[in-house]
Formats: structure tokens, C-alpha cells, sequence
């Protein structure tokens, strides 16, 4: 038996941590020991049910796991190595890692970077290595420090706050967008030059604005990423990773056919895996862990529940670390 954070759907949805029997775990060719999880905006939706997350019942939650592996049958792992596991749809339609233990395949497996700590790469997850291919995609897109101002959209949250981390190490001029007025000395100790209130973008805009940004990190969506685009200067990229304001896109062809502009996608979830090692190589390379630590915090899997609730409704900042066991 192992503890688990359990969704079900019966009649009623439900959330709790409970007892699992080993011998309920999913197909896979690598076990592991999971020592942190962490709490992504896709775990908060599918642990309140606020979302069509969850695909499969009864599901473990977790899309993100660091640990130990303890079995393999995969030529790639062994007992005893230390991995990293984000995506591929766990915590969806596969067992996840808010869980003492899993079962994964070791193709989704990442070595750990000699850098971190699994805690550490915890505190980076999803969010994270998403901010990381975000601003991979500003780079292989021509956008320097020189290039001109980034804003970095929904700036508190995971994404946004590892984003301008990365982007203030780096030598941008990095523009934060938050409603948190409160949170300006926190984001300018993250690396932002400047501090926005999102209220600007958030609301339905012009199509076609006056030319501001160089490049943009966008985790919101909706009418945040139209006026974002609106925005963005003559041969500007803007990446585009996140849904947390809305799934729509109420813009039109405009900045993409009169400026040049490019809008990048950026997928965490299927992402292969020389993309992924690359995230990673290069979070190990350009991310201060002193500043990770400032974004932290770390609950135990009993109440990760409560801060789950918590995420949803907007009352976090950063990162959340599950400390499983």
C-alpha cells in the first residue's frame, strides 16, 4: 500500500489522500519513488474539478514528479537513478506522482540535472520548464536583450514568475502584468524592470495598438494574448503557453499581416524529449536558485488539497512544492 492523492467520480466527485494498493498501478515499465510533486494550474482544475482534467477514473493526481527510481525494465533506467517526470498526460488519463509511489514509462523520464535537488526541480515542474521553452522560443526567434522590452503576462503565477527570473538573468528589460499591485517589490526581486496592472490588457481592446514589446510570455489567453499581440512591435514573437484568463482568442489577422508578427506556441505536455533535456540543460545553466527558493512554498501531500482550492482562486504566488511522505 502507498498514499496517494486520489480523484474519483462516481455519483459525486471527490478528493482525498488515501491508502492505495500497489497492485492498482497503471502500465509502465519504470517504478518509481516520488520524494516531491508540485501543484500546476491542470492539478489545481482536475483536484477542485473545475476543469475537464481528468479522463479516467479513479486518477491519481500529479502531472509532475522528481525521485527515485526503484524498478525498470527500460534501457534507459535503472534502480537508484534520479529522474524528473512532467506531462504526457499523467495525472490525465495516467496514474500521477502526488504519490509515494508510480509507475511511468521511462521515456517520459528526464535524468535530473546534478544541480538541483528533486525539491528544486519540483520547485521549477511544469511551470517552469514551460517559462523555459517559452523564452527558448523568444531566442530561436531572434529576440535579444537589446531587442527591446518583454512583457511577461500572468507574472505572479508559476510560469510568469520562473519566466522573468530566466529573462531578468538573461539581460532583458522585462515588463511584469499582474492585478497583485502588492506584488511589485516580489517581481522586481524576481528580475522585472518594470511592473504593469493587468487590467490594460485584460479587457477586450483595439485590434491593431500602438507598437510596445519586443516579445512576450503569455500563460493567460483571451483578451490578455489579443491585446498582447495588438502590441507587439514589428517583427515581434509572442509565445503563447496558457489559458488561465480563457481558451478564446478574440483578435484578428492584423499584427500577423501588417507587423510581422509571430505567434509561437509553447507545449509543455508532448513536448519530445531532446526539447525537453534541452529546457532542462538550460535551467541548470540559467536559473539562480536563490531566486527559486523566493518563489517557493512547500506543503505536505495531506494538505495539498486546501492549497489546490487555494491556487484556483487566485490567492498563490509562485511555485507550490508537495512534499510527499
Amino acid at each position: 500500500m502507498f498514499k496517494a492523492l486520489l480523484l474519483e467520480k462516481n455519483e459525486t466527485f471527490s478528493a482525498t489522500v488515501k491508502e492505495v494498493d500497489e497492485a492498482a498501478l497503471p502500465v509502465g515499465d519504470v517504478t518509481v519513488k516520488v520524494d516531491y510533486s508540485t501543484l500546476n494550474y491542470k492539478d489545481g482544475l482536475a483536484i477542485t474539478n473545475k476543469g475537464p482534467v481528468v479522463r479516467t477514473w479513479p486518477m491519481v493526481a500529479g502531472i509532475d514528479g522528481a525521485g527515485t527510481v526503484l524498478e525498470s525494465s527500460h534501457p534507459a533506467w535503472r534502480a537508484g537513478d534520479a529522474f524528473i517526470h512532467n506531462g504526457w498526460g499523467v495525472g490525465e488519463t495516467h496514474w500521477g506522482c502526488l504519490a509515494e509511489k508510480a509507475r511511468l514509462k521511462g521515456d517520459w523520464l528526464v535524468k535530473l540535472p546534478s544541480v538541483f535537488s528533486a525539491r528544486q526541480a519540483m520547485a521549477i515542474g511544469t511551470a517552469g520548464y514551460t517559462a523555459m521553452l517559452c523564452v527558448l522560443a523568444l531566442e530561436d526567434h531572434g529576440v535579444k536583450p537589446e531587442s527591446g522590452e518583454v512583457l511577461v503576462t500572468g507574472a505572479t503565477g508559476g510560469v510568469g514568475s520562473v519566466a522573468i527570473a530566466l529573462l531578468g538573468k538573461l539581460g532583458y528589460t522585462v515588463v511584469a502584468a499582474t492585478g497583485k499591485a502588492s506584488q511589485e517589490a516580489y517581481l522586481k526581486s524576481l528580475g522585472a524592470t518594470s511592473v504593469i496592472d493587468r487590467a490594460g490588457l485584460s479587457a477586450a481592446g483595439k485590434p491593431f495598438q500602438k507598437e510596445r514589446w519586443a516579445a512576450v510570455v503569455d500563460p493567460v489567453g483571451s483578451h490578455t494574448l489579443a491585446n498582447a499581440l495588438a502590441q507587439t512591435r514589428y517583427g515581434g514573437v509572442v509565445a503563447a503557453c496558457g489559458l488561465a484568463q480563457g481558451a478564446d482568442l478574440p483578435t484578428t489577422v492584423m499584427p500577423f499581416i501588417l507587423r510581422g508578427v509571430t505567434l509561437a506556441g509553447v507545449d509543455s505536455v508532448m513536448a519530445p524529449l531532446p526539447k525537453r533535456q534541452r529546457a532542462w540543460d538550460r535551467l541548470a545553466r540559467d536559473l539562480n536558485p536563490q531566486l527559486l527558493e523566493s518563489i517557493t512554498t512547500e506543503v505536505t501531500l495531506d494538505a495539498a488539497i486546501a492549497k489546490a482550492h487555494e491556487l484556483m482562486s487566485g490567492q498563490l504566488r509562485g511555485r507550490v512544492v508537495v512534499k510527499i511522505g
